[in-house]
């Protein structure tokens, strides 16, 4: 639609629209201004605050945190905290109160709109994914997706840090401006064209809004007189101009011939939104009578009897609701209450009426594909009618944002949507995370419409015959719209509702129940809910009360019938992870670098991040029966270092490597995951099986990487020397060496190169603990690795900077007489004639087995061992199988290169 694009081209096109400002000085100069007036609330300073009212859902991205990189890896929860508190200590010790309203409305009539944007996301998903994959370092922020549960989290900082939240429940915009108006704010900040048509007292840029170092927080306003004066346009128009730029009720699609008329060659995909837009502006200025809007709907349209006319209308009116003269009539009423009557009641003012999707006159939700939009059903699902007090406590505490509002969607429209999450569309190893967490949902649907209370009381009436009862049980049928590849938003999911097999007690027992015992039903009710009914669970020692929702959601996860999901690895990283001290260390978050970011790790995050979603509206649904306070994801989660755990985990021979070596650590994470497993049978998914030799090799980028959750890339700039860790293991088998190609220098020579591993023996995707591949030396190609100096640069041209390759120059070496002594060095043995060097803790060993007897081709083997060290004054030795080398190496010993 052409108004979205409104803001951007006042903020461009029009001189003087859009002035850059200071909140805080603003601040400073609006007390006086309210100081006399009778209600006016006061500030820190004895005079009227600024108050401002914000619309959270087009700041998401500032109130995270900014666009710093590492969205990608499932959220930095404990960061965006610490970004909020000084944000809004800021704010209010410069006399500012803020209103951060969050969308918790259905708004059916916007189901369009809101699944044009989602398959946007989807896109910007995919690209992701893609970048990620290949590359292994954070996207660009041009494809910013909010991260799964960011806006449960916002809600939840934003109480904690004593800011006032509210949801919407009907129609956003509306509730937004009228909220505004009613309660004298000052001013809207948000970035939305149609609150501009609202006429707001002040608005304010939320795509611009900075905290600087200076101390300032700036932004941009939007001087609504210069915004007329550049259109040239009376502000009592804007109604008009925006209902004849398209939105939710008079599309882009029924203006499309007005717009042709307007532009000779008017095409929706080339010609720009600006010219359309000017064009507009010209007509109502030169042909318009804003008092007769049948003159103007006959002249867009053709004819007054064109259906489209009675759009244009309610358009217009839609918009004057929402200003200043007309909101004092609009009186928005909560169209989903349903105080036992029926399932949606549309108040006097509502303009939108669903009809059923004609495919005809619709445009498919991603350009270029064949899916039609979504086919909304204007019959309402049968269901059984909501107690009072349940519907009232309902709405009151969805309006404060202290509830799930899944909740309130399904008590009053029966109907619940899902946003897209950072999932791949064609894997095959992760589940599509909202599905995944299907069953959960249909349990807290049962619970919430009593079904178990209701088929008791059927079953009861027909054993005893009695008249004038039900005695059927009620059906419960709920619509999801979820995103999946073969239905994107097309049509809706009906689920039926499923009872918990045991004796679940009434929602009005669960939330208002006061006794001891029903305590303990809401905690069953919820663990049921969540398959995590198990003795262990409540046993503080193993989880404590404020990881129960992760352990819960992992237990879940470990659970699944259709198969495994998480490798070992990576079920320890999620609990290291939690219990971490570095989790609540914002600052040391900040710091840490990640060598590289896998997509499996991101999606591990997001199929996360949405259990948590699920228990939190499972948790409210049952009453709450773990305290909110228990339930802030930041107390058990951060993408940043689950990463880094995943890493570690993947490289590390044992759990206390992953722990760094902190034994109260390991006995904290044994006793959890024990307490997750317990009476499961135990199966952990399998790393993917590696490619033949030859078959499917990579035709672009580097080869498959050699263990699960690895990758070749590594971050510029993150971290000077190799792209990756190279770990060792005691006794042999060298570990996580990168397959593709490489040099051996020893002494500032190079003893042996070998090429990229575009082939697999077999090994790459073994867990840790494995064998590893063969490598060749001297120009072999059936092995590849990397080994260099710790610390040292890499000298690989797709390691870290890019540049050329740099080849060392090869000396000639003079064979020398070998005399005993001591020092670094390297030692030769050949069978039946060993002659050595002694070998410091830093040194190579160069075996030549028998040659006939080795290997399918004949040739003679060499075994390379090598003692690296991971870490001052801890060393591990590690040998390097290497094939296919005509003659022994000789080094001088005075230096020797290969070292860590």
């Amino acid at each position: 639609m052409v108004i979205q694009d409104l803001q951007r081209f006042l903020e461009s096109q029009v001189p003087g629209a859009c002035v850059p400002v200071d909140l805080l000085k603003i601040a400073k100069s609006v007390g006086i201004r309210r100081g006399n007036q009778r209600n006016a609330p006061r500030g820190g300073y004895g005079h009227a605050p600024l108050t401002l009212v914000v619309d959270g859902e087009y700041c998401l991205d500032r109130l995270y945190g900014g666009f710093f990189s590492d969205w990608v890896c499932g959220g930095q929860w404990n960061r965006m905290v610490q970004f909020l508190a000084v944000l809004m200590q800021t704010v209010q010790n410069n006399n500012i109160e803020l209103a951060v309203f969050f969308n918790g409305a259905l708004e059916q009539q916007r189901l369009n709109e809101w699944v044009r944007q989602e398959c946007s996301l989807r896109k910007n998903i995919n690209s992701v994914l893609k970048h990620v994959t290949v590359k292994g370092t954070p996207p660009p922020k041009v494809w910013w997706v909010a991260p799964v549960g960011l806006r449960t989290c916002l809600r939840m900082a934003l109480r904690h840090l004593n800011i006032q939240v509210l949801c919407t429940m009907d129609d956003h915009h509306q509730e937004v401006i009228a909220f505004c108006r009613e309660n004298n704010y000052h001013g809207l900040m948000a970035e939305d064209a149609e609150y501009i048509i609202f006429d707001p007292p002040r608005y304010f840029s939320s795509h611009q809004l900075k905290l600087t170092y200076k101390g300032s927080l700036e932004t941009k306003e939007f001087i609504l007189d210069e915004v007329a004066k550049g259109l040239g346009l009376q502000r009592n128009y804007f109604c008009l101009l925006a209902a004849l730029l398209g939105n939710y009720l008079l599309t882009e699609a029924d203006l499309r011939d007005f717009y042709a008329s307007l532009i000779p060659g008017y095409d929706k995909q080339q010609t720009p939104q600006e010219d359309v837009i000017r064009a507009v502006v010209k007509f109502i200025v030169n042909r318009c009578d804003v008092n007769n809007l049948l003159t103007i709907g006959a002249q867009v349209f053709g004819s007054i009897s064109d259906p489209r006319v009675a759009k244009f209308k309610e358009s217009v009116q839609y918009f004057l609701n929402g200003t200043k003269d007309g909101f004092l009539r609009y009186k928005p009423f909560p169209s989903g209450r349903r105080d036992g009557g029926p399932r949606h009641i549309p108040h006097q003012h509502s303009v939108y009426r669903p009809e059923i999707h004609d495919p005809k006159q619709s445009s498919s939700p991603i350009e270029g594909s064949q899916d039609l939009g979504p086919q909304i059903d204007p019959n309402p699902l049968p269901l059984p009618p909501v107690p009072h007090e349940v519907m009232r406590t309902a709405s009151e505490r969805h309006q404060k944002g202290l509830m799930c509002p899944w909740i309130y969607q399904v008590l009053t429209q029966g109907e619940v949507k899902f946003a897209v999450c950072m999932e791949d569309e064609n894997n095959r190893e992760l589940p599509n995370a909202v599905l995944f967490y299907r069953s959960v949902r249909q349990s807290v649907y049962a619970i919430l419409y009593n079904l178990h209370h209701h088929t008791f009381m059927a079953r009861k009436a027909k054993e005893e015959g009695q008249k004038g009862l039900a005695t059927e049980v009620p059906e419960v049928k709920i619509r999801e719209w979820i995103y999946t590849k073969n239905n994107p938003y097309r049509t809706a999911d009906v689920v039926d509702a499923t009872p918990i097999s045991w004796a679940v007690p009434t929602v009005q027992r669960l939330w208002f129940g006061s006794v001891v015992d029903d305590k303990k039903r809401r905690l069953r009710a919820f663990l049921s809910c969540m398959r995590s009914d198990s003795p262990l669970m409540l046993h503080t020692s193993h989880v404590p009360q404020h990881l129960l929702i992760m352990a819960t959601v992992l237990r879940y996860v470990m659970s699944n019938p259709n198969g495994p999901i998480l490798r070992k690895q990576e079920l320890d990283a999620f609990l290291v992870t939690a219990f971490s001290p570095d989790l609540t260390n914002a600052h040391y978050l900040q710091d840490l670098q990640l060598p590289l970011v896998t997509a499996r790790g991101s999606q591990l995050a997001a199929l996360f991040m949405m259990g948590v979603e699920t228990a939190l509206f499972a948790n409210d649904a049952c009453g709450a029966p773990v305290p909110w306070l228990m339930c802030c994801p930041w107390l058990f989660f951060d993408g940043k270092l689950f990463h880094a755990k995943l890493i570690r985990a993947n490289c590390a021979r044992s759990l206390v490597e992953v722990c760094d070596g902190e034994i109260d650590l390991v006995a904290k994470v044994e006793r959890c995951r024990q307490a997750i497993l317990e009476g499961l049978r135990v199966e952990f998914a399998h790393p993917p099986v590696p490619p033949m030799p030859g078959v499917g090799s990579h035709k672009v980028g580097p080869p498959p990487p050699p263990y699960p959750g690895f990758s070749h890339y590594s971050s510029r700039g993150r971290g000077r020397g190799a792209p990756g860790r190279t770990n060792t293991h005691q006794g042999g088998g060298v570990g996580r060496i990168f397959s593709r190609g490489g040099q051996l220098q020893v002494a500032g020579v190079v003893v042996g190169s070998w090429g990229p591993n575009y082939g697999s023996n077999g090994n790459e995707g073994r867990p840790r603990g494995s064998r590893h591949p063969q490598y060749g030396v001297s120009g072999s190609r059936e092995g590849g690795g990397t080994l260099q100096a710790r610390g040292e640069p890499s000298r690989l041209s797709r390691g870290t900077r890019g540049r050329p390759t740099v080849l060392a120059k090869r000396r000639t070496i003079k064979k020398r007489e070998m005399r005993p002594s001591r020092g670094r060095g390297v030692t030769v043995e050949t069978p039946g004639n060993r002659w050595a060097l002694p070998h410091s803790s830093c040194s190579a060993r160069i075996v030549k087995p028998y040659s006939r007897h080795e290997g399918p081709s004949g040739n003679a083997r060499w075994w390379i061992q090598q003692s690296l060290f991971s870490s001052p004054g801890r060393g591990r030795s590690r040998s390097i199988h290497t094939q296919h080398i005509s003659k022994p190496l000789l080094q001088r010993p005075q230096e020797s290169r290969l070292r860590c």
